[in-house]
């Protein structure tokens, strides 16, 4: 094999290598001679079927074989011999005429990028602050009230009571309604809805839809003029005004069940202790996934200022690639960043290149020191980790695990998460860490500079 390098410009290699005739002629010699011991044809006894006719039969599928063989080998032995590391699929370009009739030398070329020379820095001399935060009492004590008010019970109040004092729904009250909604007099897909419950003074409607029912009494209809707010969450709505054509069915009263050990057992607990605990648990892990975001993304930070190598430019087209098309996506939904709306295409394209050059950075780090460092998945948090995948999709679990198994090459978007949380805990451990406490209120702040990055 004569191999000739033809390209060396950065991360790209080129080579166009040779592979004798007489090498190849001797493997298809060889198969078709394998081939013939084992064929059984008329005429012949098994396994003595003549070399001319095994080869007249099936040499162009040997051939073929050969020839793929013969690439695929050759392409490794070239990146092998040479300690090459490719950051994707090699390129080969087979530049001999007719090449699977193996009638003369073969000649391919081989194009490909490598994966960058990375130094690690010194974990050791990384400085980050680690936020902590406690769950008030109060917190505890507004979930509390929450679940209450989600067990709470309607009860009707009558008409004579209504005329009796003189007004319709107050403040607190709920009003059971019927309702249809329109934009431009034509009824909107979601807008139509029966005995929907609204509060008074409640929270979660368009503003205007709730305030408008104030002192209404059953039987009476009611015509609701309302705009959807600018970010409203389906875009063909969004900012738009509607009309809502409302019948009033019944005005209630709401019970609200104390806070005592019986509402714990109504949502499966057995006393109201344990309840406090499970809020208090659930609310502080909360805290700690919020603060664990926070200084990964502080280690991503310093780890990347440390370094300093190229990234594969056909892996950055991809992940850019990646991006844009959900850049695209988001406009056609209405869902564009503000930021973005008001920049030309040249400066967003340059500063997503720029995202996508510092995410294929990072991914190729943080699976160095894992590589070094000899960090990998094991199969036992391989199969938590599709299990919690496939939590995520209530009620068919069974049918995203069946999923995942048929396709395997699904998993790799489930092991890369994992690994980088494994080589995150890894350089936490020896990286300098300072735990300051704070409030939630400071928790869910987010960093000054962290807004203009974003």
């Amino acid at each position: 094999m004569q191999v000739t390098e033809t390209l060396s410009d950065g991360l790209k290699r080129g080579y166009t290598v040779v592979l004798p005739h007489a090498d190849l002629d001797a493997r298809r010699t060889e198969r078709l001679t394998t081939l013939g011991k084992t064929l059984r044809l008329p005429g012949f006894r098994p396994g003595k079927v003549p070399l001319p006719i095994v080869k007249q039969r099936f040499g162009s599928a040997v051939a073929a074989e050969i020839l793929e063989e013969s690439l695929s080998e050759a392409t490794q032995k070239v990146l092998s011999d040479r300690g090459l590391r490719p950051a994707m699929q090699p390129k080969i370009d087979v530049v001999s005429e007719n090449p699977t009739a193996l009638d003369g030398d073969l000649e391919f070329k081989v194009e490909l990028e490598l994966l960058p020379d990375i130094v690690l820095p010194d974990f050791g001399a990384i400085e980050l602050t680690r936020l902590k935060a406690e769950v008030p009492a109060e917190t505890v004590d507004k979930v509390l009230e929450q679940i209450a008010r989600s067990q709470r019970t309607l009860e009707a109040i009558p008409a004579e009571t209504l005329e009796a004092r003189g007004h319709g729904a107050a403040q607190g009250e709920v009003v059971t309604i019927d309702f249809v909604g329109k934009i431009d007099d034509v009824a909107f897909e979601g807008g139509t809805g029966t005995d929907m419950p609204v509060e008074i003074g409640g929270e979660g409607f368009i503003a205007g839809f709730a305030e408008g029912l104030e002192g209404a009494k059953p039987g009476e209809q009611r015509t609701l003029n309302v705009t959807f707010p600018e970010n409203y969450g389906k875009a063909e709505l969004a900012g738009k005004p509607a009309v809502f054509e409302v019948t009033v069915k019944q005005v209630s009263t709401q019970i609200v069940p104390p806070i005592d050990d019986e509402l714990a057992k109504k949502v499966g607990l057995d006393s109201l202790d344990a309840l406090k605990e499970t809020i208090k648990s659930r609310q502080q892990a909360e805290y700690e996934g919020a603060a664990r975001m926070r200084v990964k993304k502080d280690l991503l930070d310093a780890l990347i200022k440390l370094t300093d190598f190229p990234a594969p430019p056909s892996i950055v087209a991809q992940e850019f690639d990646q991006i844009w098309q959900q850049l695209e996506q988001a406009r056609k939904a209405g869902t564009e960043d503000e930021e973005d709306k008001g920049k030309d295409e040249e400066t967003l394209r340059a500063e997503y290149h720029k995202i996508a050059d510092r995410r294929v950075r990072l991914g190729l780090l943080l699976a160095e020191i894992g590589r070094v460092n000899s960090i990998v998945v094991t199969e036992q948090e391989m199969q938590r980790a599709i299990w919690q995948r496939a939590m995520q999709y209530p009620g068919q679990e069974q049918q995203m695990l069946e999923f995942l198994q048929k396709y395997p090459q699904l998993t790799d978007s489930i092991r890369g998460p994992v690994l980088e949380d494994k080589v995150v805990d890894f350089v936490l451990e020896l990286a300098k860490v300072t735990d300051q406490i704070v409030t939630p209120e400071e928790l869910a702040k987010e960093p000054e500079e962290e807004k203009q990055a974003a």
